[in-house]
């Protein structure tokens, strides 16, 4: 658990908690946060009105699918309607990003995951609501890498001068079942990782997230007040395998349905990752990943990066709108 509030509030002198970020990223890759500055009625709303936008009729939920959304990635999709490691998962989703109108240079260019969200007309104040936490979290993303940085020994405008001055945003909502008393039991997302810098996650009061910590799989529970924050497939890469990208999972253990609420703060699309500059610090310890992929040795863009990854998601998604 690490008080950020020095970091929310711009403080010049931040070195305990840098020091403390630096410690749970070299050690796991997750850690709780307060202090955060995230206002609690902007969740609370935020979790009312997705309550309200997955108990839509289908017909209304279809009308927003991501089939809708185009090259921009955005919108609905359904129970069992996303894969991980090829296997459907059980959960219902919503995706959504940076707002950019359709003159935007990178709209008109056709740049993948850039694009407008779509919302259903029937909760106009969703649209509201999400835009206004978009901002709070990016504020707060912002934050964070400036003590990544400073607990890295960089300085602490160094991710937003190389990688995150434009973030690439997204932000997504999650629908669990229940799991308890079904004859099959299913992960509502099996193992995997994150594949860019930090992400944000809120959760309901609803048990389901585990963590593969180097003890063996452990419960992450939602503790009122903070968000959990694990780092991405990139952060591992530009350290070196110093920073973990920790793989976790999700299976609904509670009787009533959960929701979570994951917000990705990544490297520009067109930024080149490349190592941090780590002077006077012996290589990390190699190890093997769960997915049996070298992060380490990837060479490119991010966008190149999370389009491989993203189109093994949806993969007829990807068919129907980027390969064509």
């Amino acid at each position: 658990m690490i008080d950020v509030a020095p970091l929310v509030a711009g403080q010049a002198n931040c070195a305990e908690v840098a020091a403390e970020i630096d410690a749970a990223c070299r050690a796991s890759g997750f850690f709780y946060i307060r202090g955060h500055g995230v206002p609690d009625g902007l969740q609370q709303r935020l979790e009312e009105l997705s309550h309200a936008l997955f108990a839509l009729p289908p017909a209304d939920k279809a009308r927003i699918a991501m089939t809708h959304g185009g090259r921009a990635w955005r919108g609905w999709f359904p129970l069992e309607g996303e894969l991980t490691s090829g296997v459907p998962d059980r959960k219902e989703g919503f995706y959504v990003g940076a707002e950019l109108p359709a003159d935007d240079p990178r709209v008109r260019a056709g740049v993948p995951l850039h694009g407008s969200n779509l919302y259903p007309a029937s909760l106009p104040e969703l649209r509201t609501v999400v835009l206004e936490y978009l901002d709070v979290m990016t504020s707060l993303g912002h934050a964070l890498v400036r003590g990544i940085g400073l607990g890295l020994g960089l300085e602490g405008d160094w991710f937003d001068r190389h990688l995150t001055a434009d973030p690439l945003i997204l932000f997504r909502i999650f629908r669990y079942p229940p799991e308890t008393g079904l004859p099959d039991p299913r992960w509502g997302v099996a193992e995997h990782t994150d594949y860019g810098l930090l992400t944000i996650l809120a959760q309901d009061s609803c048990r389901g997230l585990e963590v593969h910590a180097p003890s063996g799989w452990i419960d992450a529970p939602p503790l009122p007040g903070t968000f959990v924050c694990n780092l991405g497939d990139m952060l591992e890469r530009m350290t070196g395998g110093r920073y973990r990208s920790t793989p976790h999972r999700v299976r609904n253990t509670t009787d009533r349905d959960r929701l979570s609420f994951p917000f990705f703060f990544d490297p520009a699309w067109g930024a080149e990752v490349l190592p941090v500059p780590l002077p006077g610090e012996a290589p990390a310890q190699a190890r093997a990943r769960w997915d049996g992929e070298d992060v380490l040795s990837f060479d490119g863009t991010y966008g190149e990066y999370l389009l491989g990854k993203v189109g093994k998601v949806f993969p007829d998604l990807r068919a129907s709108v980027l390969d064509p």
